[in-house]
């Protein structure tokens, strides 16, 4: 259930490669050659929460691989350790693959895509999700359409996140997510109840982060304001540690 420990989504950070020429006096022109690039990332957060929701409340191992085409195309994969699992059964785990297209039409940023949870000794909790988001300068919205039931939702809710990104001095660096939901009450493994909600405010995120001296990685500090589940149960307000690691 990712999109980070924020978000949506859980946004995908895709490096863009650019095309390379090469030419000389009295040279022949070399057309110019598509260029892509593989990148990674690993790191560690001491509770792990998908959309204002506790997935893992101890310390969580997370990573990840992308591919980027200079196109806008892009494919990836990431992972995380889970606080859960079948009944009697070792904890689960998540796997996000995704595939999907960025890029930007004046000042304009936009990304659609197809993610595929699936997971490890977890039933019933597979399923593909569609995702866009669009931006405008350090702000974006963006919304993802769950595609099937499972038992963490249902068929056609939507997720719907709003992010800003601001760099501070002193390599300090700043953003905030916000997430609201709109709800499907009827589906296969959930159903509604006099309690439940048909939309609703989620969560706030608030994190500050910051390049860990000279190895590459880096160290962040989230506070969520939690608000209430589909059954209108509060989430716990909590801040998270973080450090991660680009490769």
């Amino acid at each position: 259930m990712k999109i980070s420990n924020s978000k949506f989504f859980r946004k995908r950070l895709i490096a863009l490669a650019t095309a390379i020429a090469s030419t000389g006096t009295g040279a022949l022109m070399l057309p110019a050659v598509a260029q892509a690039e593989v990148s990674g990332n690993l790191g560690v957060v001491s509770q792990y929460l998908f959309r204002g929701v506790y997935e893992n409340e101890g310390t969580t191992v997370q990573g990840g691989l992308d591919y980027a085409h200079e196109s806008g195309f892009y494919a990836g994969y990431w992972g995380s350790s889970l606080g859960y699992g079948e009944p009697g059964g070792v904890n689960g785990f998540e796997n996000d693959m995704y595939v999907g297209f960025s890029g930007k039409a004046g000042d304009i940023s936009y990304d659609v895509g197809l993610l595929y949870f699936y997971y490890n000794n977890v039933d019933d909790a597979d399923t593909p999700e569609l995702y866009a988001s669009v931006g405008f300068g350090p702000v974006s919205v963006g919304m993802a359409y769950l595609l099937d039931d499972v038992v963490w939702g249902n068929q056609g809710d939507i997720y719907w996140s709003l992010d800003y990104e601001a760099n501070l001095p002193s390599d300090f660096s700043f953003s905030a997510t916000a997430g609201f939901y709109t709800y499907e009450t009827d589906g296969e493994f959930i159903s509604e109840t006099a309690d439940s909600e048909d939309s609703g405010f989620r969560h706030l995120d608030l994190t500050l982060s910051h390049p860990l001296a000279d190895t590459g990685a880096d160290m962040s500090v989230t506070y969520m304001h939690g608000a209430d589940d589909r059954e209108g149960k509060n989430i716990a307000n909590t801040v998270i540690l973080g450090v991660s690691f680009g490769f």
